[in-house]
């Protein structure tokens, strides 16, 4: 073998490398399927220098597709819709069935574990270079390491969401207890959420908020059950136990390694933005944006919550009391964002549907 030949191989079988390298710091930096399958997007296109690549995976018992990843090496698009899934050609559901295309500017290749997951596709232009037989083999190469990704993501989804909903059962257990820490409405993470995107959270942010949605007070396993139950007001010691159950929450939550990022703006969601507020007395933008946040929504649901021994605001007295407290309790810009949400139709049914569910539940116990 010449020594450019043999140079030649080195260098591909390093790309190859280095392909299955990147697939491997993928999966253990990204949590759910979605974000793996838009970032392999990427990584196929640069590896494999396609002008696009797509990933499809399939729903595991009915074999439907159920995602579609694209990138066009300028920006990635997520499908998740039946209208927009609907669009694929025959021949790419004949490969997510197990076959394979190999065309000389398109390759595709389904993702076969112990049955078909899914499907991978890269396209060139018909005026670039048609796919070399070593475009194939990286292609295979990033075909099997996907699969080995996608089902150690998916297995981590499964885990992540016994987890959760766990949690959720222990929170309605102490519910139908008496316990008074009063539980979000439905719409609770769709507030949050809208907040979130209008104020440029990314992917990871708002996962994180709904995380927080589910667990924040999670923290009131450990509080005495006859405070939890007490229907009055608290007094001054029953309400510094009260107080402690961010930090107990975060002390059960820490050991779960994909809540990490929600830790912070669990333990902080009451911390106020003039430094007022509790565990540490943390102010403005030293308080995480998704405890600042939380904490608008959070008194939102507490001003208009039905309550034996205080008054209930109506929807637009909530509002006005929140911009009220606009640099004091609550951050600016959030409230800005909040106000001007609340006069949206969408938004204000949200906030109306939190107020109605929120009283009828009051009632009923």
């Amino acid at each position: 073998m010449s020594t450019r030949n043999s140079s030649t191989l080195t260098k591909k079988y390093k790309l190859i490398l280095s392909a299955v390298h990147m697939v491997y710091r993928l999966v253990n930096s990204t949590y759910n399927v979605k974000e793996l399958i838009l970032r392999l997007t990427r990584l196929l296109c640069q590896f494999i220098n396609a002008s696009s690549s797509s990933v499809y995976i399939l729903e595991p018992k009915k074999k439907q597709i159920v995602m579609i990843a694209i990138f066009d090496n300028k920006i990635n698009i997520f499908l998740n819709k039946k209208k927009d899934i609907a669009k694929v050609t025959k021949e790419e559901l004949d490969v997510t069935k197990g076959y394979a295309i190999f065309e000389p500017h398109l390759i595709g290749i389904p993702l076969v574990a112990d049955d078909n997951i899914g499907a991978i596709f890269v396209r060139r232009e018909k005026n670039e270079p048609p796919f070399s037989e070593f475009d194939k083999e990286m292609i295979s190469v990033l075909a099997e390491q996907s699969v080995t990704a996608v089902k150690n993501v998916q297995l981590c989804e499964d885990q992540q969401q016994i987890i959760l909903s766990s949690i959720e059962f222990i929170g309605r257990m102490l519910e139908r207890h008496g316990h008074v820490i009063a539980k979000h409405t439905p719409v609770y993470f769709k507030i949050v959420k809208n907040l979130g995107e209008k104020l440029g959270m990314g992917q990871e942010g708002i996962d994180s908020l709904y995380y927080v949605s589910i667990l924040n007070d999670t923290g009131a396993l450990d509080i005495p059950y006859n405070i939890l139950s007490k229907t009055g007001r608290l007094n001054p010691e029953e309400f510094k136990v009260i107080r402690t159950h961010p930090e107990k929450c975060v002390e059960l939550m820490k050991r779960v390694k994909f809540l990490e990022p929600v830790l912070p703006i669990i333990l902080y969601h009451h911390e106020k933005y003039d430094g007022s507020g509790y565990p540490s007395g943390l102010k403005k933008d030293s308080i995480p944006l998704g405890a600042r946040i939380m904490a608008v929504v959070d008194a939102f649901e507490a001003m208009t919550r039905v309550r034996p021994y205080k008054k209930r605001f109506s929807f637009n007295e909530a509002v006005v009391e929140i911009r009220r407290n606009s640099g004091t309790q609550f951050d600016p810009d959030v409230v800005k964002i909040f106000v001007a949400l609340s006069k949206q139709k969408k938004f204000r049914n949200y906030l109306s549907a939190t107020e109605k569910n929120i009283n009828n539940t009051s009632h009923d116990k």
